[in-house]
């Protein structure tokens, strides 16, 4: 395709750009999606997904219910997960369970 950009005015120039723009995303956006699809249909031949061959995980929503309280003050909950709180370490270093603290 020969274009004569001489020829053109600056409207049609801008015009052509943003219509070529949107023609290199759409090649890209669609070499991309078949490069995936080719990558998925590797892996379920090989009796995977592609998530348990790359690690990731799929991210749950929602909050976790509190499975111990501070016995001194009730309103003091954690989950289990993640660091402990201080007052779950000075219960435990007190001599405590973790399982005094169950809710």
């Amino acid at each position: 395709m020969n274009t004569d950009f001489d020829k053109m005015s600056l409207k049609e120039m801008r015009d052509l750009r943003v219509r070529l723009d949107r023609a290199i995303n759409s090649y890209e956006d669609r070499k991309r999606r078949e490069a995936l699809n080719a990558i998925e249909e590797a892996a379920r031949e090989h009796g995977f997904n592609l998530s348990e061959l790359t690690g990731t995980k799929t991210r749950r929503s929602g909050t976790v219910a509190p499975k111990y309280a501070n016995p001194e003050d009730p309103t003091m909950t954690w989950t289990g997960r993640g660091r402990q709180p201080k007052w779950v370490k000075e219960s435990l270093d007190s001599g405590k369970q973790l399982e005094d603290l169950a809710i």
